[in-house]
């Protein structure tokens, strides 16, 4: 959370996703990452969209971001504000994220242990409502979204 005058203003996903897609139409904010101090923020954005992520999207994104940000007041301090592709090994947040790599290999972290393990890497074979399906060494694991810290996707070279 930041402050501007005596609003308080949400730092969050959903804020970035609102000014992006005010300014770029169909882009998805895929991942927020905020790193470093009080002195010097990193911010970055990791974006994606149906026709691909170029570098003049790139820049794009970074002008409407960046000017937002500005006219927020939302850093006292110097920030750096990185804007890029997921990559890749894309990470997977969302239930559509796991659902556009079904049959590839992912990589998979709860927050507790499902059936003994914490890590999983394995073919994601169902997205359900509520929990995915991976086969790992010819078994199904059934793994609840809400316990899901963490996954991308493991990108295999052919």
């Amino acid at each position: 959370m930041f402050y501007s005058g005596d609003l308080a203003v949400a730092f969050s996903e959903a804020w970035f996703q609102e000014v992006i897609s005010q300014g770029a139409e169909g882009v998805e904010l895929v991942l927020l990452e905020e790193v470093g101090g009080r002195r010097q923020k990193i911010i970055r954005l990791y974006i994606d969209h149906p026709k691909g992520v170029t570098h003049e999207l790139c820049s794009l994104v970074s002008g409407v971001v960046g000017r937002a940000l500005d006219d927020a007041g939302a850093y006292e301090a110097a920030y750096t504000l990185e804007v890029s592709s997921p990559g890749l090994e894309r990470p997977l947040r969302r239930r559509s994220h796991f659902e556009a790599q079904l049959g590839k290999k992912v990589y998979v972290k709860t927050r507790v242990a499902v059936d003994g393990r914490k890590v999983r890497q394995g073919v994601l074979r169902e997205v359900g409502t509520d929990e995915i399906v991976i086969e790992e060494t010819g078994r199904e694991v059934r793994i609840p979204l809400g316990e899901i810290s963490s996954a991308h996707l493991i990108y295999e070279f052919e």
